[in-house]
């Protein structure tokens, strides 16, 4: 049967096969290898033993789902807030829905719930839990103002009446939305853990260091105390983690006892840390187990030997292995954002593992006269170069994330760099090692299972060149339109899946209780409203009420004369303000209690006796819950404390912190600096904005490093260029999809455009390559595209279905960022294959980078 163009056997530097066999060029590559195969054993015993001795250290990996890998450390507002929760004594907690089958009020479900109080209250690192048992009941009946150091009854009290108090508790500003349902249908059970003042002082302590080191004014001295701190801190972490852990476990243990008459659920930040631990936990087994399982189906199809099934397979279980260890030994800690570093490790090296198979049965089908040992030294020749940039290409796109600010990608970045170098180099010595301990395998068939794939891109390449290349701008044209449309806004419950308790717990708070993510709003006061102005902004009958002070017993009151008129007002105006805004759910503050004290006052204006009432003589115990943690008296300043509905359909984060800075310093006359927006909402957003700002800066730099790295490759501009456009139409597509979607990126998808190129690209160098290769050979571009697809073409469509099905994996976690990460990237990859096989060779046919047609020098 006569051969075929497409499936002849390439020809070796201008050189048919059979006449010339050729020969193995006494170079660097060739000689480190031929030195490498002589002492195979050797080389593969000392490679195990390295990787034993990392695994050892693979025991230390740790993860680390704290609120603070989601932040900046650098960021100016962090260290404020830290201040602000300092300055108010703002606890940690944990918060329990309770959503009871019968009557809320029932005297069966108030005992309930007095018993799972008490029992959560002995627990170990519990300061206290508060109910709507604990809580004061001012409305029923209703207590006069000048009463309340007489002591305040509680749903408890004999002289409580349970349907006045029912209609106080879902009506009163003190208590809906917070504390109970408007529907009174779901209480929440908060559990205060205890403040860690030494943790709280070296945090302090850390950040007045860290502004002085990043001024570049931090002393020997001071530069080893900060690193002890550091160190300090760790540790506190780690016993918070520990202790978190416990305590979340026995509180679900006590919940589980209730949930026959009641549904039950457990949340608040150190709740979802915890929980992402035990997800990063999952996803770390679940991931790296499902794509060694698949990658092992995956080649078996492909190759149909055991061979070619153990030793890639090998690869990348001891490069893994090796990438955790030293991950443990320099103690890098894995996060929500590297939870799924294993997968990606297992898949980069599997890639260039099926590169080596797939150039080795190649040789050995076009030379099976040669040794065993001279196929393994030409498949490492010629694979050599290519995979080096490829996976500097890939190193590029990974690199690109340490221009980001926030740590946790950063590290991120970093990881995937030394995976990817650990990858590279073990696996370059462990495939040829390996294999030479092997026989020689018969010569495989002359074509693979990708045979239709190639065949078809083949076709299409060579017959319908313009209409590929019109397809290609039509879609690189509306990826851009939906590009356009791409924003970072998403509700933080939408991260996780229905079927998980904190999704089912922060889904009933946010609706219930008055929202989720917090954020405070601070209010400075000038000095000049102790004196001058709070005097000329109250009326002429206030003096007299202010006069009265002297009346009080003389105690340490510091701040009776701190509670004007003036400032109560001013506090109750931007309440108000921030109550009127849809995506805000519950606000605290001063003015919370002063507006169920103005009910009580008969709805007219405290005066300032009666503000110094509240004050003063308010039971220390309600103090402390009602006015302590919304005003400082010596910082002469209020706060606010918010909860945003993150469930809101109209939430836009951004537009509503710059909304908030500019509208309430314009409508109540406060100077723009006294007014700070500050919190976990702010922290957020300034993630999400950073990442969002830094996209455009990283694929920048991936785009440029590319452009680099194939100047030096191909040693030509216009090569060069036409290697780019595949690639960006790939990433292109995946953003257009998620904008025209209207999928908001977020802390994960966000960096998919960075990562898909650097991954993608490895395609296009294999490619280019290739067919400069097969143009030397044969000096016509079709044909040498026909030999491409034929050769190189099946490495390419087994490794990208790998990458494409083994990124499909993280479907499986819980952790909705990483399943939207994986579907993408798998989506990129798709995308990047369908351009390598047509849209490139198409390109470079019509451009003819290499020079003429064989046919055009004859003329």
């Amino acid at each position: 049967m006569r051969k075929t163009e497409a499936s002849k056997p390439y020809p070796v530097r201008g050189n048919k096969r059979g006449k010339d066999r050729p020969s193995l060029d006494a170079t660097a590559v060739h000689q480190f290898y031929d030195w490498l195969l002589v002492h195979s054993k050797f080389a593969l015993f000392c490679l195990i033993a390295g990787v034993l001795a990392l695994a050892w250290f693979a025991r230390s990996l740790q993860i680390d789902a704290s609120p603070d890998t989601l932040v900046n450390e650098n960021d100016p507002d962090i260290q404020y807030a830290r201040r602000i929760s300092e300055r108010y004594n703002i606890q940690d907690f944990l918060i329990i829905a309770y959503v009871p089958e019968e009557d809320l009020l029932s005297p069966a479900v108030l005992s309930d719930i007095a018993r799972l109080k008490n029992e959560i209250s002995t627990l170990k690192h519990v300061e206290s839990v508060v109910t709507l048992l604990d809580v004061p009941l001012l409305e029923s009946p209703p207590v006069p103002i000048r009463e309340l150091a007489n002591g305040l009854p509680t749903i408890l009290s004999p002289e409580v009446d349970l349907s006045l108090a029912g209609k106080e508790l879902s009506a009163s500003p003190l208590y809906r939305n917070l504390l109970v349902s408007p529907e009174l249908t779901t209480t929440a059970i908060q559990i205060n853990l205890p403040i860690d003042m030494q943790y709280r002082e070296m945090m302090a302590r850390r950040d007045v260091m860290s502004e002085k080191a990043m001024a570049g004014k931090l002393s020997p001295s001071e530069t080893t105390e900060l690193a002890s701190l550091e160190q300090k801190i760790l540790a506190k972490r780690k016993d918070f983690k520990e202790r978190n852990k416990t305590l979340i476990a026995d509180i679900r243990g006590i919940m589980a006892r209730y949930k026959k008459d009641a549904d039950l659920f457990l949340g608040g930040i150190d709740m979802i840390a915890n929980d992402l631990i035990l997800f990063i936990r999952n996803d770390l087994k679940v991931f790296g187990a499902g794509v060694f399982i698949f990658l092992l189906v995956v080649l078996g199809v492909f190759f149909r030997s055991i061979r070619w099934v153990a030793v890639p397979m090998m690869c990348c279980f001891f490069s893994v292995i090796a990438m955790a260890g030293l991950l443990g030994l320099f103690g890098w800690k894995v996060t929500v954002i590297s939870s799924n570093f294993i997968s990606l490790q297992l898949i980069l090296t599997m890639s260039l593992s099926i590169h080596l198979v797939v150039q080795y049965r190649e040789e050995e089908r076009l030379y099976p006269e040669l040794a065993h040992r001279e196929l393994i030294i030409r498949t490492m020749q010629k694979k050599l170069i290519p995979c080096l940039y490829a996976t500097l290409t890939t190193i590029a796109g990974f690199g690109s994330l340490l221009l980001c600010d926030i740590k946790p990608v950063i590290t991120f970045g970093w990881m995937m760099v030394g995976g990817l170098v650990v990858s590279m180099v073990f696996t370059f010595l462990f495939f040829p090692t390996a294999l030479s301990l092997l026989k020689k395998a018969p010569p495989p068939p002359a074509s693979g299972g990708g045979s239709f794939m190639t065949k078809l891109t083949a076709h299409l390449t060579e017959f319908h060149g313009r209409l590929i290349i019109i397809i290609g701008i039509l879609a690189l044209l509306l990826s851009i339109i939906g590009i356009c449309r791409l924003s970072v806004e998403n509700a933080f419950v939408n991260y996780f899946k229905k079927s998980t308790e904190i999704y089912q717990g922060m889904r009933v708070i946010d609706q219930e209780l008055g929202g989720t993510t917090p954020f405070d709003v601070v209010l400075n006061f000038p000095q000049s409203d102790n004196g001058a102005s709070d005097r000329d902004a109250k009326p002429a009958d206030d003096a007299e009420g202010f006069d009265m002070f002297s009346e009080f017993e003389e105690e340490d009151h510091a701040g009776k004369y701190w509670f004007t008129p003036y400032k109560v007002e001013k506090i109750l105006a931007v309440h108000d303000y921030l109550e009127s805004i849809p995506e805000i759910g519950k606000v605290q503050s001063l003015g919370t209690l002063l507006k169920v004290a103005r009910q009580l006052n008969k709805n007219r204006p405290l005066d300032s006796f009666e503000l110094s009432v509240i004050y003063n003589e308010l039971p220390e115990k309600y103090r402390k819950m009602l006015v302590d943690p919304y005003v400082s008296v010596d910082h002469n300043q209020a706060r606010l404390s918010v909860r945003i509905v993150d469930t809101s359909e109209s939430l836009r984060r951004d537009q509503l912190i710059r909304r908030m800075e500019k509208e309430i310093p314009a409508r109540f006359s406060f100077n723009p600096a006294d007014v700070q927006v500050t919190g976990m909402l702010v922290l957020y957003n300034n993630v999400l904005q950073s990442l969002f700002d830094s996209q455009i800066m990283t694929l920048g730099f991936v785009l440029i490093a590319l452009i680099i790295m194939f100047l030096v490759l191909f040693r030509s501009l216009r090569v060069s260029m036409i290697a780019v456009f595949p690639n960006l139409l790939s990433v292109s597509v995946v953003l257009g999809v998620l904008g025209w979607l209207n999928l908001p990126l977020d802390m994960m998808t966000i960096t998919i455009a960075s990562i898909s190129i650097g991954i993608a690209v490895d395609d296009t160098i294999h490619y280019i390559h290739r067919f400069k290769e097969e143009y030397d050979a044969g000096g016509d571009y079709p044909g040498a595209m026909r030999r491409c697809h034929n050769s190189i073409g099946y490495a390419m469509y087994y490794t990208s279905v790998a990458i494409i099905m083994g990124f499909s994996i993280l479907a499986l976690s819980n952790f909705i960022p990483t399943i939207s990460f994986g579907l993408l990237t798998g989506l990129a990859m798709l995308v990047a294959l369908l351009s390598a096989m047509t849209l490139l060779p198409t390109m470079i046919i019509m451009l003819r980078p290499f020079g003429p047609e064989q046919m055009d020098i004859s003329r």
